[in-house]
This record gives structure tokens, sequence and C-alpha cells, in this order.
């Protein structure tokens, strides 16, 4: 006596929808910047590790540096927490007006009890797309700009 109904629901297929679309919405901002995704998030990176190297040796009164190794392909720095270091992943050239334009060898860039003693600017590129981080000695903000 019981019958046996195949199909689904409208309750249940506004449900799958509703899911479906969910992930979508979820994914798809992901995968429309893929190219330059990578690019914009290594950016903020860097800007973050200016801003924090910045206002941590002014609040500190202590010196920091950090080093840029074109030849390693590495960034070293340290900081509050000691010495740290990452690969220099896409950044292409590091500009400080004592140095010019730095594409190759080595540039130590210090911050001391009143933080960066030079406007620094960093060029990262990927391709076609290409960032630039711009850190002004004077106000301590940082600036990203792209070619997008």
């Amino acid at each position: 006596m019981w019958s046996r109904n195949f199909g689904f629901t409208l309750l249940e297929i506004i449900l799958v929808v509703f899911i479906i679309s969910l992930f979508t919405a979820f994914a798809l901002p992901s995968f429309s910047n893929l190219g330059s995704g990578g690019l914009k998030n290594d950016a903020k990176k860097f800007a973050s590790l200016l801003r924090y190297l910045n206002d941590s040796s002014i609040y500190t009164k202590k010196d920091f540096q950090l080093n840029f190794n074109f030849s390693d392909k590495t960034v070293s720095w340290n900081g509050p927490e000691g010495e740290k270091s990452r690969e220099l992943g896409a950044i292409t050239s590091v500009t400080l007006p004592s140095k010019g334009i730095v594409r190759e060898g080595q540039i130590i860039v210090f911050f001391g009890p009143l933080g960066i003693s030079e406007n620094i600017e960093i060029t990262l590129s990927k391709g076609e797309h290409e960032a630039k981080i711009s850190m002004n000695s004077l106000s301590g903000r940082v600036k990203i700009t792209d070619n997008e």
C-alpha cells in the first residue's frame, strides 16, 4: 500500500539550485582574476611588509632592514620577531632615489627610528601584468598600482 513516486519535489529542486548558485558565487570571483590574482596577492603582501617594518621601527625606535637579493631570488628582513625570508617571487626591480633602478645584485633598505629614510618603489610582474608598490617616506603611506 505504499506507493513509490519517482521524481523530485519542487522544494528539493529549489534547494539544489540554491546550493549550486551559492558554490558558483564563491568560485567564480577566484577564477576571474586567475592571471593577475597571484600578482595582486604578492603586491598586498609586500605592501603589508613595508608598512609593518616602517611602523615597527617608529614604535620601537629600533633599526630594521629589508634585503632584496636578486642573485639568490630571496627577500629577507629582520623585524621585531627576528630574521625572516621568502622567495623573491614576481619582483623585477626596486627603485630608490639614492640607488636608481636595481634589477640585479643585492639592495638593502633601512628602516630607522623615524621610519624609512627615502621613497621606495617595488615593481612586480607576471607575464604581461605588472604592479608597483610605492612607499612615501614622509607620510609612510603605501600605494599599489597595476596596469589593468
